[in-house]
C-alpha cells in the first residue's frame, strides 16, 4: 500500500459531474406526490428472484443501464429514471422487463419517442412494452422509463430485503438497499435473472445535502445543486443484478492504493460513517492482507480497474460488487480477522466474477465464499486454525435437501424449501473433501479455471463469466484426468452424507461405505493402526485392515472426508433440549415474578 488518506467529502463536493446528473435531480414537490397515493403491495412475482428466465427475456440483453435515483428520506420514497440500451438476440416487437408494481410509471420512451399508456402495462411487476417498430436480431434499442413511489422496505435486511431507511446516532438519514433474495426489480427496471447482468451501468444518485452516496464502480464526480447532491458512479464490467446498490448517509471516504502482485494498482475505498474513524482505520487495515491472500491463493482481484470498495450500512452486509456492504461493528473473531468483511469480499470472486447460471447452483457462491475463511485461517496461522474453523462449520450441516436439485430455482426455493444454510457449510466441507481427494495442485487449478476460465489469469485476459455445477465437474475431470462425477453425485446431488460402517472382529477391522440411493462412492480411506497409517482402496465400498490385540484404530485420522457423524447430531439434539429447558424456565420465572408483584400491589 502506498498511502492511507482520509479524504474529506468537501474535496469530493468540488468534483465536477456530467450534465446528465443535473437532469437526474428531481424537484422537492415530487416528495409528496411519490408517497401520497397508496400503492399496491409488492407481488410474489417481484419478491421472487431467479427461477426460469421468463418467456421473451431470453431474446435480448442489457448492454447499458443509465440509472437515476432521487431519494426522499422523509417519505421513504424515490423517483427513478432508467434508460436501458437493449440488444436483440432475435427479432423483437416488444420487450419484457421486471419492475415492482408499487411504482407509478410516469413515462416510457423508445429511442426518444414517447409511448401512450396503451403501449405498456405492468401487472404483477412484469413490465411489457410494445415497440413502435420491430427490432431485428443484432440491433439495439433504447428504452427509457420514469417512475416514482415507495419501494419495498426491508423488515430484517439483508435476509428479508428491500430499502433500509435508518438514522445514525445523531439523527441523520442512513439508507441502503439489500435485495439479494428479492432482486433488482425492487428499485429499478431490469431482468431479474443472473444470466441478464447489464454489461455496463451508470448511476446518478441524488440525495439531500450534505449526505453522500456510495455505489458500484468508479466514482465520476458529485454535483451540488443547493439542497441536493448528485453522485455519479460508473461500472466497467458486467455487474451482478442484485449487487447494484444504493448506500446513502453522512459518509466520509478513507482511501489508499494496493500494489497487486500482478503489476496493477488497485484503488481501496472505505466509505464509513463520520465519527467512526478509529474503527474504520482498523477495518481498512485488513484490506491489503485480505487482498494478499486472495491474489496468492485464488488469483487477481477481478475488478482492479474499478476499486475494492466497502461502505458502512445499517444492515449486516452483502456482496455488492466493488462496494461491499458492511455492518459488523468492527468485530474480529477468535482468529483475529473480521469474518464478515472476508466472506462478503470473497464474493467478488465467487458471485460477481463467477456467477451461477441458475440459483440452483447457488452453493458455488456461498460454499466457496464460506470455505475462504478456513483457508484464510490456514494462510495466516496453519493447519490447526484451518481444521478448527472447518469443525465449527461441520456442526452446522443439516442435510435437509441436496445442494443442487437439477431444476431451475428461485432464491426462496433454495433457502426455504431447499438446502438452506447447507449451501454455505456443507458446500465448504465438500470443497475441503474435494481438495483432500484430488490434491492442492489440481484443486486450485480447477478453482481458477472455474472463476476465470483460465489457469493463468492476469488483469486483462478474463471477464466475468457464468458457470454451473456441471461446468465445475467437467473442469475437475479434465484437470485431474479422472472421472470424479461420483464424488459430486454423492455430496452435491443428494442430501444424505456417506456413512462409514465399522465392524471389528478377531484380527481385523472391516469398513464399508453406505450412501443414499446406493450411489457410487469410490472414496479411499486412510486408517491409522497403532502408529501407522494405511490407505484402503475401498473397492466396492469395502475394505479391511489387520490389527493386533488391543491396537488402537482410527478411521480418517486427518478428517479428510465429510461423512455422517452421529455424535454431532446427538450433541445438537442435546443442545436444543437444553435451550428449550432454559426458555421454559425463563418463561416460568417471569410469570412467577409478575404474580409476586401483583400480590405486593394488593398489600
Amino acid at each position: 500500500m502506498k498511502h492511507l488518506i482520509p479524504l474529506s467529502l468537501s474535496v469530493l463536493f468540488a468534483s465536477a459531474c456530467s450534465s446528465t446528473s443535473t437532469q437526474m435531480a428531481t424537484s422537492a414537490e415530487q416528495v409528496k406526490s411519490a408517497a401520497t397515493v397508496k400503492a399496491p403491495a409488492t407481488t410474489d412475482i417481484t419478491r421472487s428472484s431467479g427461477g426460469k428466465l421468463k418467456d421473451g427475456q431470453a431474446s435480448f440483453t442489457i448492454e447499458h443501464a443509465d440509472l437515476g435515483f432521487t431519494l426522499y428520506p422523509e417519505t421513504k420514497s424515490i423517483a427513478g429514471s432508467a434508460t436501458l440500451t437493449l440488444q436483440a438476440k432475435s427479432d423483437l416487437n416488444h420487450v419484457l422487463l421486471d419492475l415492482d408494481s408499487v411504482f407509478t410509471i410516469e413515462s416510457v420512451k423508445v429511442n426518444g419517442r414517447s409511448l401512450t399508456n396503451n403501449d405498456y402495462s405492468n401487472p404483477e411487476g412484469v413490465l411489457t412494452i410494445n415497440l413502435p417498430e420491430s427490432i431485428s436480431s443484432g440491433e439495439s434499442v433504447k428504452v427509457s422509463i420514469d417512475y416514482k413511489g415507495v419501494p419495498l422496505e426491508a423488515k430484517k435486511a439483508p435476509w428479508d430485503g428491500g430499502f433500509v431507511w435508518n438514522e445514525t446516532e445523531d439523527g441523520q438519514p442512513w439508507i441502503a438497499t439489500a435485495v439479494q433474495a428479492e432482486g433488482c426489480d425492487i428499485f429499478w427496471p431490469c431482468i431479474d435473472h443472473p444470466l441478464r447482468e447489464p454489461e455496463k451501468v451508470d448511476m446518478h444518485i441524488t440525495v439531500p445535502a450534505p449526505l453522500a452516496a456510495a455505489a458500484n464502480g468508479l466514482y465520476k464526480g458529485m454535483e451540488n445543486n443547493g439542497e441536493w447532491n448528485t453522485y455519479h458512479w460508473q461500472t466497467l464490467s458486467k455487474t451482478n443484478t442484485y449487487a447494484i446498490s444504493l448506500n446513502v448517509g453522512p459518509l466520509a471516504l478513507m482511501q489508499g492504493d494496493y500494489k497487486s502482485q500482478y503489476g496493477n494498482t488497485i484503488d481501496l475505498q472505505y466509505w464509513h460513517l463520520k465519527g467512526k474513524e478509529e474503527g474504520a482505520k482498523k477495518l481498512f487495515g485488513e484490506f491489503s492482507q485480505i487482498l494478499d491472500f486472495f491474489e496468492s491463493v485464488i488469483g487477481p482481484y477481478p475488478f482492479g480497474n474499478e476499486k475494492m470498495g466497502v461502505v458502512d450500512t445499517p444492515h449486516l452486509g452483502m456482496e455488492h460488487q466493488t462496494i461491499n456492504a458492511y455492518g459488523n461493528g468492527y468485530k474480529t473473531d477468535e482468529f483475529g480477522f473480521d469474518w464478515l468483511l472476508h466472506h462478503e469480499f470473497s464474493h467478488e470472486w465467487f458471485g460477481n466474477q463467477l456467477t451461477h447460471r441458475d440459483l440452483d447452483d447457488m452453493w458455488l457462491h456461498e460454499g466457496f465464499g464460506e470455505y475462504m475463511q478456513p483457508l484464510y485461517a490456514q494462510y495466516l496461522y496453519g493447519d490447526v486454525a484451518y481444521s478448527t474453523y472447518l469443525y465449527k462449520k461441520r456442526q452446522r450441516i443439516f442435510n435437509r435437501a441436496p445442494l443442487v436439485s437439477g431444476e431451475s430455482r428461485t432464491e426462496t426455493e433454495v433457502y426455504k424449501d431447499g438446502p438452506g444454510m447447507d449451501i454455505y457449510n456443507k458446500g465448504a466441507l465438500f470443497l475441503h473433501t474435494l481438495r483432500q481427494t484430488i490434491g492442492d495442485k489440481a484443486f486450485f487449478s480447477s478453482v481458477r479455471q472455474l472463476v476465470y476460465g483460465t489457469d493463468t489469469p492476469k488483469p486483462g485476459n478474463f471477464k466475468p463469466l457464468f458457470a454451473s455445477t456441471q461446468d465445475f465437474i467437467d473442469i475437475v475431470n479434465k484437470t485431474t484426468g479422472k472421472n470424479y462425477t461420483w464424488l459430486f453425485k454423492a455430496y452435491v446431488y443428494q442430501k444424505d452424507l456417506p456413512k462409514l460402517v465399522v465392524e471389528r472382529e478377531d484380527g481385523k477391522v472391516n469398513f464399508s461405505w453406505k450412501t443414499g440411493n446406493d450411489v457410487a462412492f469410490d472414496m479411499p480411506l486412510e486408517v491409522k493402526v497403532g502408529d501407522n497409517v494405511v490407505t484402503l482402496a475401498m473397492t466396492g465400498k469395502q475394505g479391511s485392515v489387520s490389527v493386533g490385540k488391543g491396537e488402537a484404530v482410527t478411521a480418517d485420522p486427518h478428517s479428510k472426508i465429510l461423512r455422517d457423524q452421529p455424535y454431532i447430531d446427538n450433541y445438537r439434539a442435546f443442545n436444543r433440549k437444553q435451550t428449550r429447558k432454559r426458555r421454559d424456565y425463563t418463561k416460568k420465572l417471569k410469570a412467577d415474578l409478575a404474580e409476586a408483584l401483583e400480590k405486593l400491589k394488593k398489600l
